[in-house]
């Protein structure tokens, strides 16, 4: 049989769909005659009437079918308790059969928006609370779709809070210890740190797991976990809040911590002079010559502790347990400069190899330092010695650049960042602080003066008991000694005798002393070798 030839095959449909609309037509055209016939009716009154009849029953039909699918679907899944503002859209099978859940309009609208959940993704109604705040903003709850996590929230949080209509600083993200989907999600309803909150008691303050720094957007404690193996660097332009932020970080170290040592050097000349009693040395000066002394002084005491710490490996014993002691400088970019002369360009490097060591090496001997500087610029404090700081905290700068050099130059590739550029410049003390990867906007504390005096004397008053009741010994005659006599600082020549050490020599002599008090010895006025009363009073103290 011959092969029909697809023109002919187009051909015949053609003529095929013609006959039948011309059938319809004719069709029609009776029953619209029928129609006229029997009602009496002009040919357009017919059709209008019968148009009319059919929409009517094509809509009663829709209605019809309708109710039976809205009367089903309650039967088979009851609304989500609680849900609101829900649309019902048939989702994933259950026990082998279609089920209609209820989204979220709101969460699932922002959160796809922003581009933390795909489009074919929503986030459940019935998974999902709304609470407003009081005087706060509105607290977000809810779990990600199967297959995300809170980190995809967290990788656009920016986004998410412009879908809010709000900024980064507007928001805080927690996530939850047991189901890594679950998200927390608060937007302030009004721009951060607007409204003061309470300084902390004694009591806050202790219970709190860790050293706290300030507080939170919501007014909670938010600070480090530990200074055990760790430095904090902070940065931010003049008159931002600085050193009342140091203030009323070392009055918490000293109600967390209880007893330690503590070695300021107050770039600022005044700004650390509430601690200068309970201090092992005070310095108010802005000459890097002293900044390496007493740099130089610590690195001496991390030497005496990692030897202490060999000899207790050696004899297979337990590691030995030091007296915390903590470092803070502040203006400390003012110790990293010179003068443009070859001397002080070699002594600026000096101080900074020094501090670097320090820095890095101190760590594991309980020694922290804690810088500040109003000058973060790129060639403030060497880059050597910022990549050593494990926390980081940047108050107001003026640009993203800035920011990198106290958050690290990596910081806005991290989860979350913030902007410290963005922070309101009015508002003093308030700074991002960048602990493990997670950046956390803070304000600091404003203690009262009468407050960090009462911590301050209760202090001293136990530094002095301890001194009191300590066992006679070589270190405990020459502080008693220099005490009476009421000296700061003693020649090796003149403390040397005193303690019955009789050599001739000036090099036994000074050997022989530093044997018997476990301290080596510094430099006086003119290069006069001797001992500080505090540096005998610190040793005393902690044992190292």
């Amino acid at each position: 049989m011959a092969k029909r030839r697809p023109q002919d095959q187009a051909r015949e449909d053609t003529y095929g769909q013609m006959t039948g609309a011309i059938g319809v037509l004719a069709v029609a055209f009776g029953v619209l005659a029928a129609i006229k016939d029997k009602l009496g009716l002009s040919w357009l009154a017919t059709v209008l009437l019968t148009v009319g009849a059919l929409v009517a029953l094509g809509f009663l039909g829709w209605r019809v079918r309708t109710g039976v699918q809205r009367l089903w679907a309650r039967r088979t899944q009851p609304a989500a308790e609680g849900a609101t503002l829900n649309q019902e859209v048939p989702t994933a099978v259950a026990n082998g059969a279609d089920v209609a859940v209820q989204t979220h309009p709101e969460l699932t609208a922002a959160l796809t928006t922003a581009g933390a959940i795909g489009r074919d993704e929503a986030i459940r109604a019935d998974e999902a609370v709304i609470t407003p705040v009081q005087g706060v903003g509105c607290f977000y709850d809810f779990l990600m779709p199967k297959g995300r996590t809170y980190m995809d929230v967290e990788k656009r949080l920016g986004n998410v809070a412009g879908v809010f209509g709000v900024t980064r600083l507007h928001t805080k993200l927690e996530r939850s210890r047991h189901n890594e989907r679950r998200v927390q999600l608060l937007v302030l309803d009004r721009p951060p740190f607007t409204r003061p909150f309470p300084e902390p008691t004694r009591q806050d303050i202790s219970a709190f797991g860790g050293v706290p720094f300030g507080h939170d957007v919501v007014g909670e404690l938010a600070g480090v976990p530990t200074f055990d193996k760790a430095s904090l660097l902070v940065g931010g332009m003049t008159q931002t809040g600085k050193t009342t932020l140091i203030n009323g970080l070392i009055t918490c170290l000293l109600i967390a911590y209880g007893d330690f040592d503590l070695y300021l050097l107050d770039g600022k000349l005044c700004g650390l002079t509430k601690f200068e009693k309970i201090a092992v040395r005070y310095e108010a000066s802005d000459d890097p010559a002293v900044m390496e002394a007493m740099v130089d002084e610590l690195n001496d005491r991390v030497e005496r502790r990692y030897t202490r710490i060999q000899d207790a490996i050696r004899n297979r014993k337990p590691a030995p347990k030091f007296r915390p002691v903590f470092f803070i400088v502040d203006e400390a970019a003012d110790f990293f400069a010179h003068d443009g002369t070859t001397a002080g360009k070699e002594q600026a490097q000096r101080v900074a190899e020094k501090t670097r060591s320090l820095v890095a090496k101190a760590l594991e001997s309980g020694i922290s330092t804690v810088l500040l500087t109003q000058r973060p610029a790129q060639n403030a404090i060497p880059v050597t010695v910022r990549d050593q700081f494990l926390y980081r905290m940047c108050l107001y700068v003026a640009s993203e650049g800035t920011a990198k050099v106290a958050l690290g130059d990596t910081y806005f590739e991290t989860v979350a960042p913030i902007n410290p550029a963005l922070l309101d410049s009015n508002i003093k003390g308030q700074g991002v602080l960048f602990v493990h990867g997670v950046s956390t906007l803070i304000r600091g504390f404003d203690f009262d003066d009468e407050f960090i005096w009462e911590v301050v004397d209760e202090v001293y008053a136990r530094q002095q008991k301890v001194l009191e009741q300590a066992p006679v010994s070589p270190l405990k005659q020459a502080i008693d000694l220099m005490q009476g006599k009421g000296l700061d600082f003693m020649p090796t020549a003149d403390l040397a005798p005193a303690l019955g050490i009789t050599e001739t020599d000036p090099a036994d002599r000074g050997k022989k002393l530093s044997r018997l008090l476990g301290v080596p010895a510094a430099k006086g006025a003119k290069g006069v070798r001797g001992y500080h009363l505090a540096d005998l009073t610190a040793a005393l103290m902690s044992g190292s």
